[in-house]
């Protein structure tokens, strides 16, 4: 905790002081250039990977970054609410999903048995369910980093499918005003790689079209 309130009175200090315009803007409102669904690691940082300021990115994190799909008002979680208030309440066109390499929920996804000690997440994972069928699936022969490999991958396109449950991103899609991508960071190079809807399989991110992938779409594309 010492380091952690060394760096805010630093921020404070420094940052804060060189970048005081930026901030009073932000005060007065946000207006976001996309929203980022991403997982809870500590190892992922959004604006650090994309370089991106405050402000620029409405960020939603959770373990596996899980888009639970829409199911009515009974169903709605952290996620439903902040996904509708980034589409309803702040007009935003742009939605990425971004899974990362060694992911521990899909580990945990994947295992035999849920994790006892976890309940919660283990239930919070079964949002996550097709995943883990289709990686048994088309994937069971592979071995274990193989499979997980693939299965963030497939991971990040199943939540692009639940997202397009939702009546307020379904609409707009039909519209032609919002855009979903599918991206996934692998930490060991710093690298991200995104979906190439063409290709079929994901790609280095500055090799793809900006286009949204298709449904279900993910062929045998690993990052290693």
């Amino acid at each position: 905790m010492h380091k952690l309130a060394t760096g805010v009175h630093r921020f404070h200090r420094e940052v804060f002081a060189e970048q005081r315009q930026l901030f009073e803007t932000l005060a007065r409102g946000q207006t976001p250039q996309a929203l980022f669904l991403t997982c809870s690691d500590s190892r992922m940082d959004p604006n650090l990977v994309t370089q991106s300021k405050p402000g620029d990115l409405f960020i939603v994190r959770n373990a596996g970054n899980l888009v639970p799909a829409w199911n009515g008002l009974a169903s709605v979680s952290g996620e439903t609410a902040a996904i509708e208030f980034a589409i309803e309440g702040l007009g935003i066109e742009h939605i990425v999903v971004c899974g990362h390499s060694g992911c521990g929920a899909i580990k945990a996804l994947l295992a035999p048995e849920p994790p006892r000690s976890m309940p919660a997440l283990g239930a919070w994972l079964e949002h996550a369910a097709p995943t883990r069928r289709i990686v048994e699936t088309c994937y069971g022969h592979r071995d274990e980093e193989a499979r997980v490999n693939v299965a963030i991958q497939e991971n990040v396109l199943q939540q692009i499918a639940s997202l397009q449950t939702h009546p307020c991103i379904a609409a707009r899609i039909a519209a032609g005003k919002v855009h979903l991508y599918a991206w996934v960071f692998k930490i060991s190079t710093g690298e991200m790689f995104a979906f190439d809807a063409g290709a079929g399989q994901f790609l280095p991110l500055a090799e793809v079209a900006a286009q949204p992938p298709p449904r279900g779409a993910l062929r045998d594309a690993l990052v290693g």
